[in-house]
C-alpha cells in the first residue's frame, strides 16, 4: 500500500526512475479522478502518481475534478501528499527555475466544487485551515532537498487564480499587495479537500516565468516549457530522497 501520493502538475506528467508497478482505476461518488492512479516505486520507496491534468495534459485547472482526485486518493490508502505545481514568481526572490516550498496561500478562484461537506450533515463542518500546507511534512521536503543537493526557497504564499487564462499585471499587483510569492491556478480547493479528508499536504512549486507585469515581455509559453524542463528534473531528484 502507497501511503505517500504525488500529484502532477505542468510540466511533471511521469516521474524520471519510477517504476510502475501496476495501474488503478478508482470510480468516486463525485466522479473520475483526472486519471488513473499509478502505483510503483521510486528509489525503494512506493507510492502512488497522479496526473492532476489527466494523462494527456488535456484538462484545464477550473475544469478538474478535485474532489474525485483527493477521494480516489484516500480510498487508494494514501496519508501524505505532494503536489508538484507550476507557478509565476511575483516575489522578487521568485526567479524561473527556482523551486519553492510555500506555507500559505490565498485563494482567488470561483464555482469550485471545493467540499466534500454539502448534502445529508448531521452539522455543520468547519476545517482548521490556519496553516494550509502540514508543517512536518514541508519540514520532510526542505530536508529531501538538502540530500538532493538542491536550494530550494523556505516559505511564501501561493495565491491561487481561476484560470485559463494567465493574470494581468494589474492583477498581479493586487496579489503582490496581498501577500502573494507565487500564482497557479490548482492549490484551491486541491489542499482543503486534503485537509477535509485528514491527508497531509504540502506543495513543491516550480517557478516557471516571471508573472505578468513583472518584466517588460511577454510571457512564452516555449520559454515556460523550457523552464519546467529542467526545473522538474530537479524535483524527480528531491522526491527521490524524500522519507515518509
Amino acid at each position: 500500500m502507497a501511503h505517500l501520493a504525488i500529484i502532477g502538475g505542468t510540466g511533471l506528467s511521469t516521474l524520471a526512475r519510477f517504476k510502475i508497478s501496476r495501474r488503478v482505476k478508482i470510480y468516486t461518488p463525485f466522479g473520475e479522478p483526472s486519471a488513473e492512479l499509478v502505483l510503483g516505486d521510486l528509489e525503494g520507496a512506493e507510492m502512488a502518481f497522479l496526473a492532476r491534468h489527466g494523462s494527456r495534459h488535456t484538462i484545464a485547472p477550473h475544469q478538474i475534478n478535485y474532489r474525485a482526485n483527493i477521494w480516489a486518493l484516500k480510498e487508494l490508502g494514501v496519508r501524505s501528499i505532494v503536489a508538484v505545481a507550476a507557478v509565476g514568481g511575483i516575489g522578487r526572490d521568485m526567479a524561473p527555475a527556482k523551486i519553492v516550498i510555500p506555507e500559505q496561500l490565498i485563494d482567488y478562484t470561483h464555482g469550485r466544487k471545493d467540499t466534500f461537506f454539502e448534502d445529508g450533515l448531521e452539522r455543520v463542518t468547519h476545517i482548521d485551515f490556519t496553516w494550509p500546507y502540514t508543517p512536518a511534512l514541508r519540514e520532510k521536503l526542505l530536508a529531501a532537498a538538502i540530500q538532493a543537493g538542491l536550494h530550494v526557497h523556505d516559505g511564501g504564499v501561493y495565491g491561487c487564480t481561476q484560470g485559463p487564462r494567465l493574470e494581468t499585471a494589474a492583477e498581479i499587483s493586487r496579489m503582490e499587495r496581498d501577500g502573494c510569492h507565487l500564482v497557479g491556478m490548482t492549490a484551491m480547493p486541491e489542499a482543503a479537500l486534503a485537509r477535509e479528508l485528514e491527508m497531509d499536504y504540502a506543495c513543491c512549486a516550480v517557478v516557471a516565468n516571471w508573472a505578468a507585469g513583472k518584466t517588460n515581455e511577454a510571457i512564452s509559453m516555449a520559454e515556460i516549457e523550457a523552464t519546467l524542463a529542467s526545473g522538474m528534473q530537479e524535483v524527480s531528484l528531491l522526491l527521490q530522497c524524500l522519507s515518509i
